[in-house]
C-alpha cells in the first residue's frame, strides 16, 4: 500500500470554495471550534450529525473554512447520478449501498482510505434524523467499526441550521426552500469538537461497537446544545413534510 497520505484533487477543493459561496447566498455560515493540526490532513473520521438534505454543502464549506477536506461516505443514489456521480468518483468520495451486502464493502474502502491518512466525513445515523426535536438518533455502529478497524480519532461535528433552507422532501419544495432561506438568510452553525475518547473500548469485546457509537452521538448531541440554545426541546422552523420516528431516540437527551 502507498504510504504517502492522500491529498483532496483540485476538484474538491474547488467544489468546497464554491460551496462557501452556495451558503454565503442562503444563510450566514458561523464556524466554531477546530480540527488540530496534527489530524488537519488525517488519518481522521468526523461524525457528523445529518438534518437536512442541504447538510453535505453545509458541511463542504464548514471544511473549507477549517482546511480540511474530506472524502465524504454518501448514498450510492448520488453516484449513480449522470453527472455528480462521475464528480464525486473523481474528487474520491467513497459510495454507500444502504441495505444491502455492498454497504460492508464501503467500510472496507473507507478504513482503507482513512490508514492511509485521509480525512472522512461519515453520518453516524446513516440517514436524515427523524427524532421529533432535531436530536441525533441512535447511531449506526458503522462509523465505530471503521474507527476500530482504522485506529484514527473520531472528532464530532455537531451543525444546526441547515434544515432551513432545504425541506425534508427536497428535490420537492427546493426553489420555495431556496427563495425563503435567501429572504430570511439564516444562521447556519457548524462545530468541530474534540475527538472522542475510545482507547478504553477492545474491538472484540461484546458491545464494544455500541458502547462507542453512543460515546460518538453523545458528543455531537453536547455540542449542539451549543449551537441551538435557545430551542431546546422542538426546532422553530418546522418542516410540514418532514416525518417523525421516535424508534431511534438516543438515550442522552440535553437536560
Amino acid at each position: 500500500m502507498d504510504s504517502s497520505p492522500w491529498r483532496a484533487p483540485l476538484l474538491w477543493r474547488g467544489a468546497q470554495t464554491f460551496a462557501r459561496a452556495v451558503v454565503a447566498l442562503v444563510g450566514r455560515l458561523e464556524v466554531t471550534g477546530d480540527v488540530p493540526d496534527a489530524l488537519r490532513r488525517g488519518p481522521l473520521i468526523l461524525a457528523a450529525n445529518h438534518i437536512s438534505p442541504f447538510d453535505p454543502v453545509v458541511l463542504a464549506a464548514a471544511c473549507r473554512v477549517r482546511r480540511v477536506a474530506p472524502r465524504i461516505m454518501a448514498t450510492g443514489g448520488l453516484f449513480r447520478a449522470p453527472l455528480i456521480g462521475a464528480l464525486m468518483r473523481r474528487a474520491g468520495h467513497i459510495r454507500v449501498d444502504r441495505g444491502t451486502t455492498g454497504v460492508h464493502r464501503s467500510l472496507e474502502v473507507a478504513a482503507a482510505a482513512v490508514a492511509g491518512g485521509s480525512v472522512v466525513l461519515v453520518y453516524p445515523e446513516g440517514r436524515i434524523g427523524l427524532d421529533p426535536g432535531m436530536w441525533p438518533e441512535r447511531g449506526k455502529t458503522g462509523v465505530a467499526r471503521l474507527a476500530f478497524a482504522s485506529g484514527a480519532a473520531v472528532a464530532p461535528v455537531a451543525q444546526w441550521g441547515s434544515h432551513e433552507v432545504l425541506p425534508y422532501r427536497a428535490p420537492k419544495g427546493l426553489l420555495r426552500g431556496l427563495v425563503r432561506a435567501c429572504v430570511r438568510r439564516p444562521v447556519i452553525r457548524v462545530h468541530f469538537g474534540a475527538p472522542v475518547a475510545l482507547r478504553d473500548l477492545h474491538p472484540d469485546t461484546p458491545g464494544a461497537a455500541r458502547r462507542a457509537t453512543d460515546r460518538i452521538v453523545d458528543a455531537i448531541t453536547e455540542d449542539l446544545v451549543r449551537l441551538r440554545p435557545d430551542e431546546p426541546d422542538r426546532p422553530r422552523h418546522v418542516d410540514p413534510g418532514r416525518p417523525v420516528d421516535t424508534s431511534r431516540v438516543h438515550r442522552r437527551r440535553p437536560g
